[in-house]
């Protein structure tokens, strides 16, 4: 069955579409781009050079951040993370800025938050993981409270948190796509990414969104002796989104008039993997972080709609038995689970944090 042409991209920014590779836009943005260079630098080495003072905790901190704005696959590889320590009988919590929630001082988030306050992801890992999950804009006061709440706690994950210096970090995880890899290599806004490619020679690990370990690094010679991860993101059974008991394989909704949404950093991820698994769809991206409303879903003559589970926790209160969503699981080469316990066993001796 031949795959639905999904339509370019509507709501990405116009200047977003100049990322990927060097444009004439690009290029005379490429000054202010040296200015965003000079400050996260500058930013930087006042932390390392004890201009700035980060915090560290009483317990390691492990760190899945990112170089380039937009979905690379952090939130799966935070799930992976969370159930392999908790297998592991540690006891992680989950800390996040929790972007597009409009709550700004540290908040507990359950699997029943509002997304709206506290930010559509961390209500997702809250739901997948079990974890304790703080969110606020200040990561070291939503850290302080977590701790606070759960004492037991003794690993603290910081999602997206490779640029929030403020906070010591024990281990540093840098999520890359694969497939789009770093853009043009520049800096916002003349490219995607929020610190330099060099700054993945200094990373504890790079993991490779839709690769292995053997795929090439980004990040230029002195990234090259990283050690490398791939991950991949499995999912082929569906659960209704009024009904989770009731699921469906792919299978099962094919032939019907079906429409796929997708409000993540990189929708065409989403669909792609709906196209492995047979479907032909007409899709609908969003913006990254998009409120959902019911009228958002409303396509007449619809057999079903299906959709992530980052955008399902915003669209239970509309939601009806036509809508269906696609949870993922991340798989993690062999033997980056025990490379991250090392590293906080070598860490244990020294203390938890180290500078940035």
């Amino acid at each position: 069955m031949r795959a639905a042409r999904f339509p370019g991209h509507p709501h990405m920014s116009w200047l977003a579409a100049h990322w990927e590779r060097v444009t004439p836009v690009s290029a005379l943005l490429f000054p202010l781009s040296l200015l965003f260079r000079a400050a996260a630098g500058l930013r930087r080495a006042a932390y390392r050079n004890g201009l700035a003072t980060a915090l560290t905790l009483p317990v390691p901190v492990v760190v899945v951040g990112n170089l380039r704005v937009g979905g690379t696959g952090k939130t799966p590889a935070v799930l992976w993370l969370a159930n392999f320590l908790r297998a592991r009988g540690r006891e992680p919590g989950i800390v996040s800025r929790g972007y597009g929630g409009r709550r700004t001082a540290p908040c507990r988030v359950t699997p029943d938050t509002d997304p709206s306050d506290c930010g559509d992801e961390p209500v997702l890992i809250a739901r997948r993981s079990g974890c304790e999950t703080w969110t606020g804009a200040d990561r070291r006061a939503a850290a302080g409270a977590l701790l606070a709440a759960r004492p037991r706690c003794d690993v603290l994950i910081s999602d997206d948190g490779l640029q929030h210096y403020g906070l010591a970090r024990t281990v540093e995880l840098c999520v890359v796509d694969a497939a789009r890899g770093l853009g043009n290599g520049w800096l916002l806004p003349a490219g995607p990414l929020r610190e330099p490619p060099s700054r993945l020679s200094s990373v504890d690990a790079i993991v490779v969104n839709e690769g292995d370990d053997a795929t090439p690094a980004p990040g230029g010679p002195r990234a090259a002796g990283v050690p490398r991860f791939g991950m991949t993101l499995r999912g082929g059974e569906f659960y209704n989104l009024v009904n989770e008991s009731h699921r469906a394989l792919p299978g099962e909704l094919r032939g019907r008039p079906l429409h796929a949404v997708a409000g993540i950093g990189d929708p065409d991820r989403f669909f792609r993997h709906l196209q492995r698994l047979g479907l032909t769809f007409v899709a609908h991206p969003f913006p990254d972080h998009h409120r959902f409303r019911a009228a958002d879903l409303d396509f007449p003559g619809a057999g079903a709609v299906v959709m992530t589970e980052k955008d399902a926790v915003k669209c239970r209160e509309f939601g009806c038995e036509t809508h269906w969503v696609l949870p993922v699981e991340a798989e993690m080469t062999a033997g980056f689970g025990e490379f991250v316990l090392r590293r906080l066993d070598a860490a244990a001796g020294a203390g938890p944090g180290r500078r940035p």
